[in-house]
């Protein structure tokens, strides 16, 4: 009975260990599966395929962590050397980017959270202009909010000058409220 019960307990651990060595396959299937072979037609031992696949999340956090240095650096937000982020000192200033596409207009707007009137200004100038917002959507990070603003303008009466007169009335006015908030 004692030799009976051996055999089953032998052969069940074999099934664990083929279920476990199963398992570990397709494992290592799917994580090689989602690293880029650029010569697929070689055999790669198991060893090397891990320490491909490694390398290769090493490599995106390096991309990872330049790609947020860069987008800082386009917001105007500065890192220090442990990844946190420095506000800077005093309000910042308002930063207006315009694309003019045909009788599209596409507004990146930065302001500091405390100049929210600078938006509510933007939209009130477009609507005096007789520009139909499209879309309008914004994000805050830290004390930064950005703004983007789609519109047409002269979509019911054209207006070739339509855009450029916009593009420089809202460029005026964020001037002139930057040179306010400085005074």
């Amino acid at each position: 009975m004692e030799n009976n019960s051996n055999s089953s307990s032998r052969t069940e651990r074999k099934i664990v260990e083929r279920n476990r060595r199963n398992q570990m396959k397709a494992l290592y299937s799917k994580l090689d599966s989602l690293v880029p072979h650029p010569n697929s037609r070689e055999s790669v031992s198991l060893p090397d395929q891990l320490d491909e696949a490694a390398n290769y999340i090493k490599g995106l956090q390096i991309n990872l962590e330049r790609m947020k240095e860069k987008k800082d650096s386009l917001m105007g937000v500065e890192r220090s050397t442990n990844t946190t982020r420095r506000s800077s000192s005093g309000p910042k200033s308002p930063q207006i980017q315009i694309h003019e596409m045909g009788s599209s207009l596409v507004i990146g707007l930065t302001t500091g959270s405390n100049n929210q009137f600078i938006f509510n200004e933007t939209i009130r100038i477009l609507h005096e202009e007789g520009a139909e917002i499209v879309n309008s959507s914004f994000s805050v990070v830290d004390d930064t909010v950005f703004h983007t603003i789609n519109l047409t303008v002269g979509e019911s009466a054209p207006d070739i000058y339509g855009a450029a007169r916009i593009s420089e009335r809202i460029k005026k006015f964020v001037r002139d409220a930057d040179a306010y908030d400085k005074c």
